[in-house]
């Protein structure tokens, strides 16, 4: 059979699944022609996402009881819009950061038809994430010091090692945008964000509109570090005019 890219193979696995009752490795990886790695891989995705049980060797459906009793949080259409926009902006083989964050990790899931990726991060969360991608990039990890309030690494550690990089951009979000000031954040160690973006050519934030004038008092990049904003169709007229004022690259995303 030709040759699936990593969606269409996972929504075949739960299609065989439902109809065969299990599946196994041995078997799924015969029949996408790819290897046992790439299958176990994507049953541990589609655990992870509710779909399947992982057995030994292979997996089976999640049992009735335990469909009705699930909860889970909806997606933000918001941000995978947003991260569908800012994504477009990565070609094959560059070398980018996703900063930590529930924002820039939408971005994970527009990630798996690029090739050659570098990719350096600070969060567990994203880094884990990446490890599921198919083709997988190349990831690389700050280290440093773990910082609870931001779940990510932080210090000076880490600033050292994103100095010993260069990259061709830089993705991260914000808890506010100040028309004035540039993001503005919760977290008072801003210090790696601004190394981020010093060793980045671009530097891509990714926020949606509505926390677009919030006050908030730390400043994290002040606009001169900013080259794109990636915002949602929730933006104002006055508030789009005083971003394009600031000379940036302004990409709003359509309705949804």
């Amino acid at each position: 059979m030709g040759k699936l890219n990593t969606q269409q193979r996972r929504h075949t696995i739960i299609t065989l699944l439902h109809e065969q009752g299990e599946v196994t490795v041995d078997k799924l990886a015969q029949h996408f022609a790819t290897s046992d790695v790439t299958i176990r891989k994507d049953l541990t995705a589609l655990e992870k996402s509710g779909l399947l049980l992982r057995r030994y060797g292979g997996a089976v459906p999640v049992p009735s009881e335990m469909v009705a009793e699930r909860v889970s949080e909806p997606a933000s259409l918001q941000k995978q819009a947003l991260a569908k926009a800012a994504a477009a902006r990565i070609r094959d083989h560059n070398r980018i950061i996703i900063d930590s964050g529930s924002t820039t990790a939408a971005l994970l899931g527009e990630l798996g038809n690029k090739h050659g990726l570098v990719v350096m991060t600070n969060s567990l969360a994203v880094a884990n994430a990446l490890r599921e991608l198919e083709p997988e990039p190349t990831l690389l990890m700050t280290g440093g010091t773990w910082d609870a309030s931001s779940d990510s690494f932080q210090g000076q550690v880490a600033e050292q090692v994103l100095r010993s990089y260069d990259f061709d951009q830089l993705f991260i979000g914000a808890d506010s945008l100040d028309l004035e000031r540039g993001t503005t954040t919760f977290n008072e160690l801003t210090g790696l964000s601004r190394v981020m973006a010093e060793v980045a050519r671009e530097v891509v934030v990714m926020v949606e509109s509505e926390k677009i004038g919030r006050k908030i008092p730390n400043l994290e990049l002040p606009w001169e570090s900013i080259d794109t904003l990636v915002t949602d169709s929730g933006i104002s007229a006055q508030q789009e005019q005083a971003l394009k004022n600031k000379n940036i690259n302004l990409v709003i995303t359509a309705k949804v």
